[in-house]
Order: structure tokens, then sequence, then C-alpha cells
């Protein structure tokens, strides 16, 4: 049952940066964003095994999936942005925001890179658009990340948006071969968005 949330509601369903363009998931994605969830999945299971991808077994359940996310997205719940290649129209990565505290308010930032767009630049140059969605629109006062300390591309993309280092969890979750990783924590302030901004 979706719950409606009281939040700044000047929420642009689409936006644009040189080279992508981010949008809300909408009913009727189901075809592509099956295909997606399938070649992803041996992408994504090493540090995003429950992603929501990993759910995905036909092409019924994406359009159900795809949806929920755009039902989520309408009542303000959380938002799953899809990213796409202003050029060609293909998939290149998501986005996830999602609240962590409304009365902060604090919201969590997740990413993923389609396997065939890696090393391209796409997720730092999409993370730098939402933070602007997250800060302006959204009206948050900070962001987090949390990642793999095994996971360097991930940490990076933190890194190169700004993000400060804030917590290192070691060893506190194990991966599906038995070994076992840490957690690092990021954390980005609105104050010090602003500051970037004007640097």
């Amino acid at each position: 049952m979706i719950i409606m949330n009281k939040m700044p509601l000047e929420i642009p369903a689409r936006f644009e940066t040189e080279r992508l363009y981010l949008r809300s998931y909408m009913p009727g994605d189901g075809k592509w964003y099956y295909a997606m969830s399938q070649k992803n999945r041996s992408h994504l299971i090493r540090y995003e095994s429950e992603n929501i991808v990993m759910t995905i077994n036909s092409q019924e359940d994406a359009e159900r999936t795809v949806q929920e996310l755009a039902a989520d997205w309408a009542a303000r719940n959380c938002f799953f942005i899809g990213v796409f290649d202003r050029r060609t129209d293909e998939f290149v990565a998501n986005i996830y925001v999602g609240p962590v505290n409304r009365d902060l308010p604090e919201y969590e930032l997740g990413y993923f890179v389609d396997v065939d767009h890696e090393r391209q630049g796409f997720v730092t140059e999409a993370v730098k658009a939402v933070l602007r969605f997250i800060f302006k629109n959204l009206e948050a006062h900070r962001v987090r990340i949390q990642t793999s300390d095994n996971n360097t591309r991930s940490r990076r993309v933190a890194e190169r948006c700004g993000f400060i280092k804030e917590g290192h969890f070691r060893e506190n979750h194990k991966r599906p071969d038995g070994t076992f990783e840490g957690t690092i924590y990021y954390g980005l302030l609105k104050s010090e968005y602003e500051t970037q901004l004007r640097n």
C-alpha cells in the first residue's frame, strides 16, 4: 500500500545533462527493463545482490516492477531514475534516491551502471545531476551513500561528486561466496554542495 508523503512537490519527471537524460520509469518500460535485468544479473551479483533488478524473472515481472516504481515516484515514496544516452536512447545506469529522515531531511543515493556502459563517466555525470534534484527539489539537508569497501569504482563516484568519507564498518557483510567485505559511508551536506557550485 502506497502512503502519500508530504514533501516539496516541484518534481521534474525528466532532466538532462550534456550526454544523458534521466527520467522516472513508466508503465510500458517492462520489455526493455526485463532485457536489461537479465543482461546485468552477473554484473550486479557481487555488490548488488539485493537490487530490485535481481528479482526480475519474466517480462511480466518487469512490467509489474516498473509500474510499482512509477507509483512510488508519483506518491513521493522514493525515486528510481533511469539514465539514458541522449544520442542512442540506450539505458546506461540507474540511480536510486530514498528518504532516510524526512524531518532533517536526509536522503540515501545509490547507483549502478549497465555492464555495456562501464568506464565512460556516465554514473558520475548522472549523480551530479541527481544531486541538484535532491538539494533543490527535495530540499535535502544532507545526502548519504554507502558502498562496499571493495567496490573501488563506486567509491570513486562518491569522491568525484564531493562526498566526504564518514565511516567504515569492517567485514560487516558476508558475500555469497562466504568471504567478507566492509561498508564505507559517505555524506554530503547542502552547505558543502553549495560551496562546490561556487568554486
